[in-house]
C-alpha cells in the first residue's frame, strides 16, 4: 500500500508531478514540483521537466481519435490504458531527470489527453448534453508510483454548468498576480488562451477565455506541405519566408467564434482538419504558395489575440506574458508585437518556464483537490459556483 491522503494532508511541503498532453499532440510533458504554502502565499519550485514526444504513428492515432469521426469503444479503451502507461513512464523520467527517487513523490496531477470537448450543449437522445472526454488511465500511474493521482479535472466544472475550460487560470492567479499592474498571460499551445489578472485582484476578478487557434492551424499546414516530415514551423522560418495575404486574413477573421463573448472555449473540433481544408482551398484559389498560407495563419493567430484583448478584455493588461510552444516562434512574436501596443514578454523573461507552465498548473490543481480546496474560477469557466475539480485514484 502506498501513500494515502492523510499522509499528504499532514505535510507542509509536497513533491507533486504535473502531467499535460495538449491539443497539438506533440508529446507528454511532465514536471516535478515542490509546493509549499507560506505566509506570502503558494510557492512552487520546479525540480525537473521532461517532454516525451509522440512518434508519428502515435500522434496520428491521437489526432484521428480527436477528430471524432473514427475510433470506437475498443480503440478508446486501449488508448486509455496505453496513455496511462506512457504517463507513468513520463513520471519516472522526470524523477530521473531531477535525481529524485519515485517513492519520494507525494502526488500526481494528470490532465490526460482531451479527445473531445463539447462545451455548448448538443442534442443527444432527446436531451441537450454538454460533455468532455479526457483519457489516460490514472490507476496505472497510481499503481506504478504508489501515490495518489488526481485526474479528470474538467468534468466537475461542467457538471456545475461551466465550460470545463480554461483551467490554468487557477494556478496563474496564485503564481503570477501582481499588486502594481494588470498582467495578461497568453498561452499559445494548439489553442490560444488568455488570462487577465487585474492588479491586486481576488479570484472573482480573474477573467480568461480561449482566443482562438494557437499553433494548431499553422502546424497542420506545415505537416501537409512537408508530407509529415515537419510537425511545426521551427523558429517561424517558413512563415518568415512567405507573405501574409490580406484577402485570406480577412476571410479568416470573419469568424463567429471571435465575435462570441466570454466565457468561451474552443478546440480541435472547430479548428481541426475540416477548417484547414477550407483554408487551403481558399488559399489555392487566391494563388498563394504554401509559405504564404503559413505566414497568413501565423498572422491570424496574432490577430486573434489582439482582437480578444481589444474586444473582450474588460480590463486591459499592462503587459502580456506569452507561454507555450508559440513563445518559441519569433515570427509569431513579431506579429503579436505588431498587433499590440503593450510590452510582449515570454515566461522566461520573468523567471518561469514556458514549456512546463501547463503541467505545473495541474500539479497545483491536484494539491488543491486533495486538500478539498475549490480549484476552478467560475468567472472564467461560467460555472454556477466554485467546485473541487479532479477524481482521486489511490
Amino acid at each position: 500500500m502506498g501513500k494515502g491522503l492523510a499522509d499528504i494532508r499532514n505535510k507542509r511541503v509536497l513533491k507533486v508531478i504535473g502531467l499535460m498532453s495538449g491539443t497539438s499532440a506533440d508529446g507528454l510533458d511532465a514536471v516535478l514540483t515542490e509546493i509549499e504554502e507560506g505566509k506570502e502565499g503558494l510557492s512552487v519550485r520546479q525540480l525537473g521537466f521532461v517532454s516525451l514526444p509522440y512518434s508519428q504513428e502515435e500522434r496520428a492515432e491521437i489526432l484521428k481519435l480527436a477528430e471524432g469521426r473514427e475510433g470506437g469503444s475498443k480503440e478508446l479503451c486501449l488508448f486509455n490504458f496505453w496513455l496511462g502507461r506512457r504517463s507513468l513512464a513520463a513520471c519516472q523520467a522526470v524523477c530521473q531527470a531531477a535525481g529524485i527517487a519515485p517513492e519520494k513523490v507525494d502526488l500526481v496531477g494528470s490532465h490526460g489527453q482531451t479527445l473531445y470537448h463539447i462545451p455548448a450543449p448538443e442534442e443527444y437522445l432527446g436531451e441537450q448534453v454538454a460533455a468532455t472526454l479526457q483519457l489516460g488511465e490514472p490507476a496505472v500511474i497510481a499503481e506504478g508510483l504508489g501515490c495518489p493521482v488526481v485526474s479528470d479535472f474538467r468534468v466537475r466544472d461542467m457538471a456545475a454548468g461551466g465550460y470545463g475550460a480554461p483551467l490554468v487560470p487557477y494556478a496563474e492567479y496564485l503564481l503570477y498576480r501582481r499588486e502594481d499592474r494588470n498582467v495578461g498571460l497568453q498561452n499559445i499551445g494548439g489553442i490560444g488562451n488568455i488570462t487577465v489578472l487585474p492588479k491586486g485582484c481576488g479570484p472573482e476578478a480573474v477573467f480568461a477565455f480561449d482566443t482562438g487557434p494557437g499553433n494548431m492551424v499553422m502546424d497542420q499546414l506545415i505537416e501537409r506541405m512537408t508530407a509529415g516530415k515537419q510537425r511545426y514551423d521551427e523558429d517561424g522560418r517558413i512563415a518568415a519566408s512567405g507573405r501574409c495575404s490580406e484577402a485570406l486574413l480577412r476571410r479568416l477573421l470573419d469568424d463567429p467564434y471571435l465575435r462570441m463573448s466570454p466565457p468561451k472555449t474552443t478546440g480541435r473540433e472547430y479548428y481541426g482538419q475540416a477548417y484547414v481544408d477550407a483554408l487551403t482551398e481558399k488559399g489555392r484559389a487566391l494563388g498563394l504558395s504554401a509559405a504564404d498560407m503559413v505566414a497568413t495563419a501565423t498572422r491570424f493567430t496574432a490577430e486573434c489575440i489582439g482582437l480578444s484583448i481589444e474586444k473582450h478584455c474588460k480590463i486591459k493588461p499592462d503587459v502580456l506574458v506569452v507561454g507555450g510552444g508559440g513563445s518559441r516562434n519569433p515570427t509569431l512574436l513579431r506579429d503579436l508585437r505588431d498587433c499590440l501596443s503593450i510590452p510582449v514578454l515570454i515566461n522566461e523573461d520573468i523567471g518561469f518556464d514556458s514549456d512546463a507552465k501547463e503541467a505545473v498548473a495541474f500539479a497545483v490543481m491536484a494539491r488543491a483537490c486533495v486538500l478539498e480546496q475549490c480549484n476552478n474560477i467560475p468567472s472564467v469557466t461560467g460555472a454556477k459556483h466554485p467546485v473541487v475539480m479532479g477524481k482521486i485514484s489511490i
